[in-house]
């Protein structure tokens, strides 16, 4: 028996960094949504009892380090599962690009397996075992739009926005989302309004959420990738409403209501970047 899960991306519209916590992570407000750019995950049965990982993409491991396998491992263990699984993730999403695509295809497999298994989870089981895999993999569970503070697990749904055009483009370098926050000075940051981003959002003022874009992120990424300053530049040039850094970098997205908009940026943007995406606003 086979199932198959989509793993949708994420965009930040607003990250805020709060503070160190004790336990090594560092407290966040951030509003997230997901967006229709996805990687696909397959789980099949595999005689004995074993996790196997493949991916169609280099740079992805292939073993504990992935949050698929690490997920399946929770979920073998919290419910005495003596199963064996093989985890196919078709990638779309590009790797390290603050897109969430790993943390995405790691709520997917936990979606699948519950299906692949009949284990009757519900979201609140799911949730557990997220938040013991990742930071955005309890976001990833739900999908939509939401309000994520703790580390990110603590996840709250909040309306979408309008619907919208996305243009991403991602530099060709990836990011260590750990460095970035070591290199995090919180005195100097930026400090974005989450709660002025997510009444701008209730009340579908597509202007006002462009203008309250932030991210607390970013500056510490432009001192590493100066390409995102130039992608931001070049995005706002062409027409973008709003544009900003998504996660931890490197990948740029820009919003547009207007289609025309979308096909000058994202043109203007193919010899640009290497990777370039015009995606729809899912939020829901």
């Amino acid at each position: 028996m086979k199932v198959t899960e989509k793993a949708p991306a994420k965009i930040n519209l607003s990250l805020d960094v709060l503070n160190k916590r004790e336990d090594g992570f560092h407290e966040v407000k951030m509003v997230m949504t997901t967006i229709d750019l996805s990687d696909r995950i397959e789980c099949e049965e595999l005689p004995g009892d074993e996790i196997r990982i493949f991916s169609t993409a280099s740079f992805v491991p292939e073993d504990q380090r992935n949050f698929a396998y690490q997920a399946a491992d929770i979920i073998k263990s919290r419910y005495g599962i003596k199963r064996g699984v093989m985890i196919s993730i078709t990638k779309e999403i590009p790797v390290a690009a603050g897109l969430a695509g790993g943390s995405s295809d790691g709520a997917a497999t936990i979606r699948a397996l519950n299906r692949l298994w009949k284990l009757n989870m519900s979201q609140k089981e799911m949730l557990a075992v997220a938040s013991m895999v990742g930071s955005d993999v309890a976001f990833c569970v739900k999908g939509g739009t939401a309000l994520a503070t703790g580390r990110g697990e603590c996840v709250q749904p909040i309306p979408s926005p309008p619907p919208c055009w996305v243009v991403l483009a991602k530099p060709p370098v990836s990011v260590s989302t750990a460095e970035i926050y070591q290199g995090l000075c919180l005195e100097r940051a930026p400090h974005p309004d989450v709660d002025a981003m997510i009444q701008a959002i209730k009340k579908q003022d597509f202007n006002k959420i462009c203008r309250l874009l932030g991210n607390t992120l970013e500056s510490v990424t432009l001192d590493r990738v100066p390409e995102i300053s130039q992608i931001k530049s070049h995005m706002k040039r062409m027409g973008a409403d709003g544009v900003l850094m998504s996660g931890s970098g490197p990948t740029v997205f820009g919003l547009t209501q207007y289609e025309s908009r979308m096909q000058r940026l994202y043109n203007s943007l193919k010899g640009f970047c290497p990777h370039v995406y015009a995606v729809r606003l899912c939020g829901r």
